[in-house]
């Protein structure tokens, strides 16, 4: 018998998160082969009128054609992508690869001509263009990671990704609203102490529909306002590799000394060009399930009382002037557990320990969004 859940997930990626209408074009994307949910979205797709298409990738194989790629053959790449997604009304990508680490010994000049070529088919057309969802699919690789066994990581990830998104919009609005009210951020905590500004940039809630999980509310710092030192305390994988006790000291917004546990490494990828070394994004995390890092950033970043600073590129709904071929997403979380910590906006205490301390923003504690 297949898992209810399974349909119970096609259905909110189709009717809640891209909203799917009759003779719209979906493109379902697939980084290694799970077939159930791919089968029941098609199926729910064809339910709601709309014409899906698959694309079935696996991690072994993309780590070796980008092993052996030349800048020629991306660019083609890059095209023959392109063309594709410019039909695409919609988009779902389901990523279950099983080694997180597959694409660790591509060579670093590959992941950066990768970003600048066929990158730009999501960052220039699914990104502004499509309604787009991006999703895990639960293994055996993410239970390890979260240290849990399969079926209670099953249970736990089908109950991160099918809580009552809707009620979750709703609570988001206050801290829209408080965002859009405020000028200058301070986060302090261990290692950190960072102010930064977000006045006039737009402020936008995520509550299922452009990821499964969800649970954040994004906006960009004024690119030259960043000042201070930021200390993550999660691990965070990237091109391959999962950096720990990163440390950024900002001067004008600009990275101007990184540290980690691969600092050769990780300077490497702030030089990938000039806007790497500028922040793209801040986010706060909202979602009361996931309260543990498990090395999966989609997972991480919505961690309940955290919040995620993010080198490179701004999305477009929130840009704040810079540009990059990398976007990534690094996490602090600020519960007392994890060193606890603060924020403020406009010299008011808003959060502490990972929990909302003014009136109108409690509503966004985990007890009052389960």
């Amino acid at each position: 018998m297949k898992d209810p859940r399974i349909r119970q997930m096609a259905e909110l990626l189709i009717n809640y998160s891209v909203k799917l209408q009759p003779g719209e074009k979906l493109l379902i994307e697939n980084t290694g082969i799970q077939q159930a949910l791919v089968s029941a979205i098609v199926d729910e797709a064809y339910k709601a009128g709309g014409q899906p298409f698959v694309n079935l990738k696996d991690p072994k194989v993309h780590r070796s054609l980008l092993r052996g790629a030349t800048k020629e053959q991306l660019e083609a790449w890059e095209k023959y992508e392109s063309t594709v997604m410019e039909e695409m009304d919609a988009y779902i990508a389901i990523r279950s690869g099983d080694n997180i680490n597959e694409l660790s010994d591509v060579p670093s000049e590959k992941n950066k001509l990768y970003g600048e070529t066929v990158g730009n088919v999501h960052r220039n057309i699914r990104v502004p263009k499509t309604k787009w969802c991006v999703l895990r699919y639960p293994n055996e690789s993410m239970a390890q990671l979260a240290e849990m066994s399969t079926e209670a990581f099953e249970d736990f990830y089908f109950n991160v990704c099918t809580l009552d998104y809707s009620k979750m919009s709703k609570a988001m609005d206050a801290l829209v609203e408080k965002m859009n009210n405020t000028d200058e951020v301070h986060i302090t905590g261990p290692g950190t102490d960072l102010t930064f500004s977000i006045k006039d940039i737009p402020k936008i809630k995520c509550a299922g529909e452009m990821n499964l999980p969800d649970g954040e509310v994004y906006t960009a710092p004024i690119k030259d306002s960043v000042n201070g030192t930021l200390t993550y305390n999660t691990p965070s994988p990237y091109q391959g590799f999962t950096f720990q006790n990163v440390s950024l000291t900002f001067k004008d917004g600009k990275i101007i000394e990184a540290t980690a546990n691969d600092s050769e490494r990780i300077n490497e990828i702030f030089n990938t060009d000039e806007g790497a070394r500028y922040i793209g994004e801040f986010a706060i995390g909202i979602n009361p399930f996931i309260q543990h890092p498990m090395a999966d950033i989609l997972f991480d970043e919505k961690i309940d009382g955290s919040f995620h600073f993010t080198p490179g590129q701004a999305y477009d709904d929130a840009y704040n002037g810079n540009d990059s071929a990398i976007h990534w997403d690094m996490v602090n979380i600020q519960r007392e557990d994890y060193g606890g910590g603060e924020m403020y906006f406009d010299g008011e205490l808003v959060r502490k320990n990972g929990r909302f301390v003014i009136p109108e923003l409690e509503v966004l504690n985990p007890e009052n969004l389960k």
